[in-house]
């Protein structure tokens, strides 16, 4: 089976002011259907460029992209939208929902807009309570944001980038707004979808997230120096009961001061 995206010597090169910046040179690389990949590397390294581009918000100076099959370089800002909502997912660290609207209409956003905009609100309406419900919220599909916590509201992002069952799942800093063990849920949720066949790529600078991924993969000056399979890979339920035996303890001990 054909990766979900192939990249073949792409560069980005920005030409702002007299000097020319040459944030992406070169990197090639294949996501196989169903991976969980990690990139990384300091500020400046060139992965906020390549996460763009593998999420067709920007084009590459040069190189070729393919995303399931489809080289974007043929595409105009329609088609190129439209290949957005139909195979992509995108989930930020600011979570990005609408504040004066609820839990299930902000999931069904994405169905509104592209393929779906013939489909019923019904199929909309079920569709995105489903998704809901894969996240863990169905219960809270009438609450607005600010009704929600910080993780809950990360998974009502996941269950709206899940709407339109994309091909893949681009992740930007998603616990970087969020305490450790809310970053572990949210962690969880991700390695669940993977679980399931769907493929992630995420941004991050947090190590210990890093290591609840499959693959990593470190940019430096716009190249891709490491790229390494995780040993011993972080799994976020048996963390989660880390957590949970750690806080019992604290209270037991609390308790008997």
């Amino acid at each position: 089976m054909a990766p979900v995206v192939q990249i073949k010597d792409i560069h980005k090169i920005y030409e702002s002011g007299e000097v020319p910046v040459h944030a992406v040179r070169g990197v090639s690389l294949d996501v196989q259907r169903g991976e969980f990949i990690a990139l990384m590397g300091a500020s400046g390294s060139g992965k906020s460029t390549l996460m763009n581009l593998l999420g067709c918000l920007d084009r590459p100076t040069r190189g070729t992209l393919l995303l399931d099959g489809v080289d974007i370089s043929q595409l105009d800002r329609n088609e190129l939208a439209d290949l957005r909502n139909q195979k992509l997912g995108f989930v930020f660290q600011g979570f990005n929902l609408l504040a004066r609207t609820t839990a299930l209409e902000n999931v069904e956003l994405p169905m509104l807009y592209g393929r779906h905009r013939r489909v019923s609100m019904d199929v909309v309406r079920q569709r995105a309570l489903h998704c809901l419900e894969i996240v863990g919220l169905a219960n809270r599909a009438d609450h607005f944001p600010n009704q929600l916590s910080g993780g809950q509201q990360q998974r009502v992002a996941i269950a709206r980038a899940l709407v339109n069952e994309p091909q893949v799942l681009l992740a930007d800093e998603p616990t970087g707004n969020l305490d450790s063990k809310t970053s572990v849920e949210v962690m969880g949720v991700f390695q669940r979808l993977n679980d399931q066949g769907i493929t992630i790529i995420m941004v991050t600078h947090e190590l210990d997230i890093a290591h609840y991924c499959k693959r990593n993969l470190i940019l430096r000056d716009g190249l891709v120096v490491r790229d390494e399979v995780v040993q011993n890979r972080s799994i976020a339920e048996v963390e989660m009961q880390k957590l949970r035996e750690a806080e019992a303890a604290a209270k037991l001990i609390a308790a008997k001061q």
